[in-house]
């Protein structure tokens, strides 16, 4: 009697649905408001046909409003501010990271078809295309957040979806002084530089908070600057700059629309007159164009990167070069030295805590190899009783190639 009854509801539910997305006008922005009284109208003809209590009639409205509107049983997990990241592995599992700590919801996807369902509805807020023939994609949610999607026949337990999500307001670096991520002394450091122009590269592990430390390091630009921002899926939240132009990366389709790349998006930017450029991550050979950008005159340009540590970005960044274009080693690391003014890595700690572990400076080279100069390490000093890491982040060595911050009228010496 019982499956009768579910067998019942999901008729109706199934049913109202369809009617539900044949009354709206997809010709127009039809806002919330519109589409919770379509809903209403919808489940009062029903109720006409099917017993309808009036606790179920509540319960119908918020869940075809989150199925045709949002995100169905996702929602829930996408409205918590504390969830940081939301990993669907087909219909039966579910997990999410929620202040640092990984778990297991303990819902799921009725149907591979409700999982599709919400998929499709997100890529294609962002103007892209997943299916068979393109089972990959990257696009992003109304409030920001990244998504990444991996279909069948590449996933083969089921449609993959991974939704980061990003603070509503940007995280500053303020912030990230009071979380222990940085000190107060090497975020002013920072600044300086920032604000002199040298070229930052950041980089570290997955999840290690590049993207959230690009955006806070982004609060030094002087604000009359021309700013130009290039990412696969837009993610940056750059505030006080008037003159912004962001890009993004586009797939190619069915339907023959030609593919537009990091790399073609940097070698437009650079025609758009731009005093800076930000590249959101660095994975092939993009890494070449943002190199020359670099070293034509936009200095203070900004970029992320995978790797495990500032000394192996700079092997990385070699390997990208090379994706790019045949080109001599010894061309590429002269081309590196001369573009990459400072490294900031960033780790992730056992606790789940984020830090800055290391700033290094691009010293240049010597009998062909790259020569770092540390300027501030993190030290660990071992845990408190909470299991939390301690340590400090503290000032190791002075930067050597002070030329842009005396340009500036920012040296000083007893702090540089």
């Amino acid at each position: 009697m019982e499956n009768t009854r579910q067998s019942c509801s999901d008729e109706v539910f199934t049913r109202l649905k369809e009617d539900v997305i044949s009354r709206i006008d997809m010709s127009r922005d039809v806002s919330d408001k519109e589409v919770r009284e379509i809903i209403k109208e919808a489940i009062h003809t029903a109720a006409r046909t099917f017993p309808i209590s009036l606790s179920d009639r509540e319960r119908l409205l918020d869940g075809l409003f989150f199925e045709v509107r949002r995100l169905g049983i996702l929602e829930e997990l996408i409205s918590d501010p504390y969830v940081t990241e939301i990993m669907v592995n087909g219909t039966e599992e579910i997990f999410y990271e929620k202040n640092g700590c990984l778990s297991k919801w303990n819902r799921r996807f009725d149907t591979e078809d409700k999982l599709r369902s919400v998929i499709q509805q997100i890529v294609a807020g962002s103007n892209r295309v997943v299916n068979e023939a393109s089972p990959i994609v990257d696009a992003r949610l109304f409030n920001g957040a990244r998504v990444n999607v991996v279909m069948k026949p590449v996933a083969i337990n089921g449609p993959i979806l991974t939704i980061r999500r990003f603070p509503d307001d940007p995280i500053r670096m303020k912030d990230l002084i009071r979380y222990g991520s940085i000190t107060a002394e090497a975020a002013d450091y920072l600044k300086k530089l920032v604000i002199a122009g040298y070229n930052i590269f950041v980089s570290g592990g997955t999840g290690s908070g590049k993207t959230t430390f690009l955006n806070a390091l982004s609060e030094a630009i002087p604000h009359d600057e021309r700013l130009v921002t290039i990412e696969d899926s837009a993610e940056l939240q750059i505030r006080g700059i008037d003159n912004l132009v962001r890009l993004e990366t586009r797939n190619a389709n069915v339907e023959g629309l030609k593919e537009i790349t990091i790399r073609d998006l940097i070698k437009t930017s650079l025609r758009m007159r731009p005093d800076r450029i930000i590249v959101g991550e660095i994975r092939d050979g993009a890494a070449l164009d943002f190199l020359s950008a670099a070293n034509t005159g936009h200095d203070g340009s900004l970029c992320t990167g995978h790797a495990n540590s500032a000394k192996d970005m700079l092997s990385r960044i070699e390997t990208m070069v090379l994706m790019g274009m045949d080109l001599p080693l010894p061309a590429i690391r002269r081309q590196m030295a001369s573009a990459i003014d400072v490294i900031v890595h960033l780790g992730r700690l056992r606790d789940r805590s984020r830090r800055v572990l290391e700033i290094s400076e691009m010293q240049g080279l010597e009998d062909g190899e790259f020569r770092l100069n540390p300027i501030y390490s993190f030290t660990e000093k071992g845990e408190d009783k909470h299991g939390l890491v301690t340590g400090k982040l503290e000032k190791v060595g002075s930067l050597r190639y002070v030329e842009k911050l005396r340009r500036k009228g920012l040296y000083d010496k007893d702090s540089i």
